[in-house]
């Protein structure tokens, strides 16, 4: 990355990268060039809206998990809108039908009960059906969308093919930051089960979990996979990644408060990884923090914990070539993806502000949360 005072930013703050971004935006349109596929930009994994006007050239549009993101890929997007849900609801059907060019039902018995109604409304829409190859190699079982009684997408057993008359999509998502060899397994599942119907089809959706701009990535393999599933069926494909178009673009930068010592010297910082980095809790994975190493690499280690009552509020153990002092900034990298669209103000604790260094080096502040932000959650 490029040098920054950090200093002159607000604590905590997520810094957005351009020239990072950008360098992204152009991998995954080479693939969309070399393949003809369509790239969306999923929004649950990144969300970042102001980002918008530098994204839009590159993708196709963007996939929603509902009825707000729905609305944000058509006020700040404009582009193409394809909406999914594990179930819609009857008051919010309208709204998305309207908005939506694509709409991917999660069952037969949703995709019966709204079909009629979303294309009454928008005769335009082109209908779609999540499906469950009941393969994934996900590395995690709490992301794993195949796994035993998965609620996500329907079986072979479960199809019905009475919908099939009014279907023009198939769509699954099995990969979670995977490369072109597990999507060669996915499809080869997904061909063995639903291979009968795919030819019937307009468009089929690879979903996402493509981790396209991880260094190291065989995008070859994807190029051709995508190739040969095109001329076999003649269909359109879609991917529609959100971590890839996020990966390693931006950090979150925080200031240690006060250092305590209890068995080992433990920094407090004013973010949280529970608020602000749930995922290094969930997944559980270990943010990198700049210029630190592992517990006891370098000459000085410390805990590296967040600002709330939450005992388990920790980032992990890092070591540093100089100790720790209070109002030293610590900067933990690759937290666009999965942080923005999952932080909360658990415990009332401020969510980070959000600035932008523009490709020509200026820095720009996006947005900063106060009082007001943490009151008008709840009422």
């Amino acid at each position: 990355m490029n040098k920054l005072n950090v200093k002159n930013l607000p604590s905590p703050c997520w810094l957005l990268e351009e020239e990072l971004l950008l360098n992204n935006l152009k991998q995954l349109q080479q693939i969309k060039e070399a393949t003809g596929a369509k790239i969306l930009l999923a929004l649950k994994g990144y969300a970042l809206w102001k980002s918008f006007p530098l994204i839009q050239p590159y993708l196709d549009g963007c996939c929603a998990s509902g009825v707000h993101e729905a609305m944000l890929a058509n006020d700040t997007f404009a582009k193409e809108v394809h909406t999914y849900s594990p179930a819609f609801k009857e008051e919010e059907i309208q709204k998305i039908a309207e908005i939506s060019h694509h709409i991917i039902f999660n069952s037969p018995s949703q995709f019966k009960r709204f079909a009629s109604q979303a294309k009454a409304i928008n005769p335009k829409l082109s209908l779609g059906l999540r499906v469950n190859p009941e393969y994934s190699q996900s590395p995690k079982e709490i992301y794993n969308p195949c796994g035993l009684y998965s609620r996500l997408g329907t079986t072979l057993a479960n199809l019905d093919t009475s919908i099939l008359a009014e279907c023009e999509g198939l769509h699954f998502h099995a990969l979670c930051e995977q490369d072109s060899d597990a999507l060669e397994s996915v499809l080869k599942n997904f061909e063995e089960k639903f291979g009968e119907y795919i030819s019937q089809m307009k468009w089929i959706n690879f979903g996402g979990g493509h981790h396209i701009t991880k260094k190291g990535y065989n995008t070859k393999k994807l190029i051709s996979l995508i190739k040969q599933f095109k001329d076999k069926y003649n269909v359109e494909v879609y991917l529609e990644p959100g971590e890839a178009v996020g990966w390693e673009t931006g950090s979150l930068i925080s200031t240690v408060l006060d250092i305590v010592h209890n068995g080992m010297d433990i920094a407090i910082l004013d973010t949280s990884a529970e608020a602000h980095m749930p995922d290094t809790i969930i997944m559980p994975y270990r943010s990198e923090v700049r210029n630190a190493g592992v517990a006891g690499e370098k000459a000085h280690t410390y805990r590296l914990a967040g600002n709330t009552c939450l005992a388990g509020d920790i980032m992990g153990d890092y070591s540093f070539d100089s100790p720790l002092n209070i109002g030293d900034k610590v900067i933990f990298e690759d937290q666009m993806h999965y942080t923005m669209v999952k932080a909360t103000t658990f415990n009332g604790i401020k969510l980070p502000s959000i600035a932008i260094k523009r490709v020509n080096g200026a820095v720009e502040i996006l947005r900063q949360f106060e009082y007001e932000d943490f009151k008008l959650r709840l009422s």
